[in-house]
């Protein structure tokens, strides 16, 4: 089963000083097998903001061996749906966290992530997070 990894992931990862961390470690494993997947908008989040041609480039190429998961209108209907309901609840977040919930709740995709946030999107979403091995 593919898992679904968080922005905060990919950029721990790609970090020039990245610290150990549970996560790049488990994000290596699944690359290994094949299980790592990616959508559109956290490719976005990961190259925005990279202020150097060459280090975007690099950036941009090591993605490029991970396709896309594709986003249907379904997709963005329950991001919207998922927006609503942790709002009733008091939850606020990005319209990326909650379209990376719909994504993997309608893919039955767990997520790889170190936000927290999204440990608090599961106690009102159908969602799974895949906690790294130890």
């Amino acid at each position: 089963m593919k898992v679904l990894v968080d922005t905060s992931v990919w950029s721990l990862a790609f970090r020039r000083r990245a610290p150990a961390h549970p996560a790049v470690d488990e994000l290596r494993r699944l690359i290994a097998h094949g299980r790592a997947a990616i959508v559109g908008p956290i490719r976005q989040e990961v190259l925005s903001g990279i202020r150097e041609v060459a280090t975007f480039e690099r950036l941009r190429d090591h993605l490029r061996a991970f396709s896309d998961e594709p986003i249907t209108e379904a997709d963005y209907e329950r991001a919207a749906e998922c927006f609503n309901a942790c709002r009733a609840k008091g939850l606020q977040g990005s319209n990326t966290d909650f379209l990376l919930c719909a994504v993997a709740e309608l893919h039955r995709l767990p997520i790889l992530t170190t936000d927290d946030d999204f440990a608090r999107y599961a106690r009102v979403l159908p969602i799974a997070i895949h906690n790294p091995r130890l």
